[in-house]
């Protein structure tokens, strides 16, 4: 599908950091081109700048198991019965990372797994009305039997348990709302769609 804009049709009038700390609140001003024809208004958008991120969902096609980390997400605290989270291994790609290298390296910092193979599915936004963060997502085909235990890193205040959990369950715990995070949604859909060329 051909989409009619691009970055040229967008008028950037100013954009200056409201905040920095753990995160950044940027303030842009800015026309864009209407699909009707002309120009909009002076828009003010504030955006959350995070960074750009990995999401690694392991997976073992001997055992079709899947390997989940629970942890806390503080920011959920008011909107969810508990902050606790069953969630695919992720992390923020530093300067001079690639995003496969942030993907082996949390990988083993958090669920204490090395990939026997590794393999870039595709890249998404997480929340474009709000944040710039965009995530590359992998999968990881690991040995199952060699996960377990508490990870994470205690400079960064992580306490990470890892869970292995059959393929099936994994999917009915979206299907009945218990994991209700967009990343690891959106990989274990994509794991229910595609698991019986990964098991070949």
């Amino acid at each position: 599908m051909k989409q009619k804009f691009t970055r040229a049709d967008v008028e950037m009038l100013s954009q200056r950091t409201l905040y920095k700390g753990f995160f950044c609140l940027d303030e842009y001003r800015f026309k864009h081109r209407l699909f009707a024809g002309g120009w909009s208004e002076e828009i003010t958008r504030e955006v959350f700048e995070r960074g750009h991120a990995v999401v690694v969902l392991p997976y073992d096609p001997v055992t079709d198991q899947v390997v989940l980390i629970e942890q806390i997400r503080i920011p959920v605290f008011g909107a969810d019965q508990h902050p606790w989270l069953l969630e695919l291994v992720a992390g923020m790609i530093e300067e001079n990372e690639t995003a496969q290298q942030v993907a082996e390296r949390e990988l083993k910092e958090e669920a204490g797994l090395t990939a026997r193979k590794i393999e870039h599915i595709s890249r998404y936004f997480s929340s474009p009305g709000g944040t710039s963060e965009r995530f590359e997502f992998f999968w990881a085909q690991v040995d199952a039997s060699d996960a377990g235990g508490i990870y994470g890193l205690i400079d960064e205040h992580e306490d990470i348990k890892v869970h292995v959990v059959p393929r099936e369950e994994a999917y009915q715990a979206v299907c009945d709302g218990v994991i209700n995070n967009a990343s690891t949604v959106i990989g274990l859909q994509w794991l229910q769609l595609n698991y019986p060329r990964l098991r070949v």
